[in-house]
């Protein structure tokens, strides 16, 4: 969440800011400054109370040495009065505060100066591409037509044992689900990064930390009973493994990868995008995460688009980066960009990785810290990507690598799995 000093500084430039994502922050940001006048001067009221009262007990000590009983017992009387208006401070100072944050909690991140305006993913910008796009049969088949005639993925057993959207991977598929997740954790270590292997559910505290709550709790699997809930994305457990922690100056850059099953309701999806393995409600992805100084954080954003460029150069996939409009961007997200791969039979992009800054947003909420040199504390800055989501790599391997003898497996893919084609 925005910091109150960020807010104070320059109120106006973070509400032009919040524009850019389409949020008129106006209103909330008056609301948030007014409140915070009256929690300094509720603060400033308990301050002065509390430091009279330690003068009128070092006084009502001399009357009663004094054997002035009268005026000792009218001392206490004022301290007794004094100690209620300090209770009726407190908590009227702790109303405005749990306020302050319940504004707070529900104000987006602003946008960087490099996010470029516009109100939907129509405005977002091709910053990048690569990759040879393949050349297929007018009679090419789409994925799930595919996976039928190989008998790789059944997505009707999925209905059944389940519903739409959990698909059952069999045989090679499951074999080269299993290869693309060790590629991207052994190319994540080869990166730097330490891997994790993080719970799949998390309580609350987790999901206001990252911000999923109260933003996505709609698009979240809740299990009341136990109040925790099933993982959108890696990001959510292993970003909380560093909320209320203070880290030290040697302990900087963090980097870490997990691999996770990721639970997603998906609710209002419909139409062509979610065909066959376009949007799941269960997938499986490897995340990476960094914990940085505010200082490399954009520096530390590049190396992670670099990596996950190389694990599509590497899969042999098109690609290219978009760089997200605000419109376009998550409630969290300072910038964000977005990889899509070309699915050759469906002719269309399919997004396989959303790499973030979110500056200090997600730390404000964690508490995640880092004490410098000078022995101050303060906020980190937090990002992760997808290196990479598999559904849609699965759906363009399996679309462009297809020829008349089989699927073609990516060479990189070929220790892991134990076969070249899948047939």
């Amino acid at each position: 969440m925005l910091t109150i000093q960020q807010i104070k500084e320059n109120p106006q430039y973070v509400i032009d800011r919040l524009k850019v994502k389409g949020f008129d922050g106006k209103e909330k940001i008056e609301t948030i400054l007014a409140l915070d006048e009256r929690r300094r001067a509720l603060q400033l009221q308990a301050d002065t109370i509390a430091a009279g009262l330690n003068k009128q007990a070092a006084e009502i000590g001399k009357l009663m040495k004094a054997g002035e009983r009268e005026a000792a017992e009218a001392a206490k009387a004022e301290v007794a009065k004094a100690k209620e208006d300090m209770k009726k401070y407190a908590s009227e100072l702790d109303a405005v505060e749990k306020e302050i944050l319940e504004i707070r909690l529900s104000i987006p991140n602003m946008p960087c100066e490099a996010v470029p305006e516009g109100r939907s993913a129509e405005d977002n910008v091709v910053e990048k591409e690569g990759g040879v796009m393949p050349e297929l049969p007018a009679d090419a088949l789409p994925h799930w037509e595919l996976a039928k005639k190989y008998n790789i993925i059944d997505f009707d057993l999925g209905v059944k044992i389940t519903g739409a959207g959990f698909p059952v991977y069999i045989g090679k598929g499951a074999r080269l689900q299993r290869a693309l997740i060790q590629f991207f954790l052994d190319s994540a270590n080869e990166a730097g990064y330490t891997e994790v292997q993080p719970p799949y559910v998390v309580n609350e505290a987790s999901g206001y930390g990252t911000g999923q709550l109260p933003d996505k709790e709609g698009q979240m699997y809740y299990a009341p009973l136990d109040n925790l809930y099933l993982i959108p994305t890696a990001e959510v457990p292993v970003t909380n493994i560093y909320r209320d922690v203070i880290l030290t100056d040697a302990q900087l850059p963090v980097k870490n990868c997990a691999y996770s099953a990721c639970w997603r309701r998906e609710a209002g999806s419909y139409g062509k995008d979610v065909r066959g393995l376009n949007r799941l409600h269960q997938f499986d992805k490897v995340e990476i995460v960094r914990i940085e100084k505010p200082e490399n954080s954009y520096a530390a954003l590049e190396e992670m688009k670099d990596h996950v460029q190389s694990l599509l150069e590497r899969l042999g996939l098109p690609w290219h980066i978009l760089r997200l409009c605000g419109g376009d961007m998550s409630f969290t997200s300072a910038i964000t960009f977005d990889f899509e791969v070309y699915s050759a039979a469906q002719k269309r992009w399919l997004e396989v990785s959303s790499v973030s800054n979110f500056e200090t947003y997600q730390a404000a909420r964690l508490k995640c810290r880092y004490r410098g040199e000078d022995k101050k504390t303060r906020l980190c800055h937090t990002l992760n990507g997808s290196a990479l989501a598999l559904p849609r790599i699965v759906a363009a391997i399996l679309e462009n690598n297809q020829t008349p003898e089989g699927i073609v497996v990516p060479e990189c893919l070929r220790k892991y799995t134990g076969f070249d084609i899948i047939d």
